[in-house]
């Protein structure tokens, strides 16, 4: 029976940055619409908290029962290790993404936004089918544009909008801000995993682009916030290119993949590009409600 602290270690705590930045960059966009509400960015919260956590427990057990986990070079993994039962993490995982189902009606019903019911539907469907049902997206190459769409694009969005039943560009730029930095972090992990991947039968995006084209992504991907920050400065107010200052988080992750790092060398990368990207989040919208 798996412990506490390997439950904890289960949920992959190192991507809660990736649930955290958007509420927070969305909380920026929202009070500079005058729209904060401090109880509506709470409930966004949790659902944003309770969907990750809901998604590493769903991919743990999917990955699981297929045995693509039996080799692992990053995180614990609970069911390939032997260390939890399939069903104890599925219900983990039907648990976590249940809450964020109810979380997020509790917040729609508030709102008044009941369209806002077909997102949230979305968001659950593409959390379980990431790495779960018969031909699940991640292992077919789509996985990083599901988690730009829905840890980016959605969750920036869906926050500022629930408060202020409106978006603005400065919320669309901070979207695709982190709807990038969250992908770098999921294409970080799959450069990692490029060599058991290939040896799985998983077709990620890494495998498909391989370990030169992956790593050049990354970097493309990690350099797109930073060149927001400078045109949310020019166009906007120049206290927000404040964001640039996460860049210094970047530092020691971009060595990493520049120099060829591999296997548990990429492992500190996944945790250094989700604190560069929740720094960013909280530097930009600090800028943002001082406007």
């Amino acid at each position: 029976m798996a412990t506490l602290t390997e439950w904890i270690e289960g949920a992959r705590p190192r991507t809660l940055p990736n649930a955290v930045a958007p509420v927070v960059a969305g909380i920026g966009a929202a009070t500079a619409l005058d729209a904060f509400s401090w109880w509506r960015s709470l409930l966004a919260l949790g659902v944003s908290l309770a969907l990750i956590i809901g998604v590493n427990y769903a991919n743990d057990y999917s990955d699981g029962i297929r045995g693509t986990d039996t080799e692992r070079v990053g995180p614990l993994r609970l069911v390939g290790s032997g260390t939890a039962k399939p069903k104890a993490v599925l219900a983990a995982a039907l648990t976590s993404l249940a809450l964020a189902g109810v979380l997020g009606l509790v917040l729609v019903a508030a709102s008044g936004y009941w369209w806002l019911l077909a997102v949230g539907a979305a968001c659950l469907l593409g959390a379980w089918f990431y790495t779960g049902g018969r031909r699940p997206y991640g292992y077919h190459g789509f996985g990083e544009v599901a988690v730009f769409v829905f840890f980016g694009l959605a969750a920036v969005l869906g926050t500022v909008y629930i408060q202020a039943g409106r978006i603005s560009w400065e919320a669309l730029a901070c979207a695709v801000a982190i709807g990038c930095f969250s992908t770098a972090v999921l294409t970080a992990n799959n450069l990692r995993d490029i060599p058991t991947d290939v040896t799985s039968g998983k077709r990620t995006l890494a495998v498909r682009l391989g370990d030169e084209g992956t790593r050049r992504f990354y970097l493309v991907l990690v350099a797109v916030p930073f060149v927001l920050s400078f045109a949310l400065g020019l166009a906007v107010d120049p206290r927000l290119v404040i964001g640039v200052l996460a860049g210094a988080l970047l530092i020691r992750p971009v060595r990493a993949i520049r120099s060829g790092a591999t296997g548990p060398g990429l492992i500190p990368a996944l945790k250094d590009t989700g604190l560069a990207m929740l720094a960013w989040a909280v530097l930009t919208a600090l800028a943002l409600v001082l406007l």
